[in-house]
């Protein structure tokens, strides 16, 4: 057999065990976390129209799309290779189909001019539609956000939630009586801890412009920051944007932790917002420009052991060495 042929053959072994993948691999994540079993249903595969697609709409996932020179580059792939992997689409009204896996790749189908794309049409809920919008790219996308992996975590404790309200938000499965809340089944599944989901999705809470500055210039607004801003409401988040936008200047934890305390969220005026702000700012500054402090003992206790020190700078190099010594272990 041609090599080129033998490579063709191992590249279309791969990509079909990766399109199974996909959908084995929601499954596995709707079974987990909904401790239901996935219908069993015959999948059609089929090549759709272009025209005939629209994006996911029935939860906000928050993944963002691949940037235009990564479109690029995709449909170029496209062009030369083909689409090898289908996106996963469900029917809804008007003979239009729910893009559920594959947002991307159609997209760059889109650039390459074709008409159609090979799909796979699968009849899915709410609950299950969003397991697999969300799941492969939680586990396959690397470099996600905080925030989009926070949307996703957020879409799918919703749709568990939601599913679960019949038996106050805990559902059983098969023999399994042992009850979990809906963030622990998403931590376990995806590998995470219950802190890491809190943290992701309290950060959804951010208005977009926050959102945008977090993800895009994290030196102007870091972690920690964006952390105490989400407890605001959103009005009082727009003070924020403001300072976070000062050109130079990067709020800290610690001019947050005084504007908390002088603004306490959820709710703060612009003003005070600001007031608090220069406050901790000017603090800042001060202690900055202060001389150093400088530290004294009463030498007689320590008379004892500083015999064999010819000067004070040989007792304040050890004196350092010792403190540095116990950071280590702290």
């Amino acid at each position: 057999m041609p090599k080129t042929s033998m490579n063709d053959m191992l590249k279309r072994r791969m990509t079909a065990t990766q399109q199974a993948s996909e959908l084995q691999t929601s499954d596995e994540a709707y079974q987990q976390i909904f401790r239901e079993k996935v219908p069993l249903e015959a999948v059609q595969f089929c090549d759709l129209p272009l025209d005939k697609l629209v994006a996911f709409f029935t939860a906000d996932i928050g993944f963002r799309p691949y940037s235009k020179e990564k479109l690029e580059a995709l449909a170029q792939q496209l062009q030369e290779d083909g689409l090898f992997i289908r996106i996963i689409v469900r029917p809804i009204s008007g003979g239009l189909y729910e893009i559920l896996s594959g947002h991307n790749r159609a997209a760059a189908v889109k650039l390459t001019g074709w008409s159609t794309i090979p799909a796979e049409v699968v009849d899915a809920d709410d609950a299950r539609a969003i397991v697999i919008a969300t799941s492969t790219n939680l586990i396959q996308r690397q470099g996600l956000t905080i925030i989009e992996r926070g949307k996703a975590y957020k879409a799918l404790l919703d749709a568990k939630n939601r599913n679960g309200q019949r038996n106050a938000a805990m559902e059983t499965f098969g023999d399994n009586r042992q009850r979990y809340n809906a963030r622990k089944l998403v931590a376990e599944f995806f590998g995470v801890t219950e802190y890491e989901i809190r943290k992701a999705v309290k950060l959804t809470q951010l208005i977009p412009e926050l959102s945008t500055i977090l993800e895009d210039t994290p030196k102007q607004l870091n972690l920690a920051c964006a952390d105490l801003i989400a407890d605001y409401n959103s009005e009082s988040q727009r003070a924020f944007v403001e300072i976070c936008s000062i050109v130079g200047y990067q709020i800290n934890k610690a001019a947050m932790q005084h504007i908390t305390r002088k603004c306490p969220p959820p709710t703060a005026d612009r003003q005070a917002v600001f007031a608090a702000w220069r406050e901790a700012r000017d603090t800042a500054e001060k202690r900055l420009m202060a001389p150093p402090r400088k530290i004294s003992f009463d030498r007689k206790q320590f008379a004892p052991y500083l015999d064999k020190f010819s000067n004070d700078r040989e007792i304040e190099k050890l004196f350092l060495e010792f403190l540095q010594e116990r950071a280590k272990v702290s």
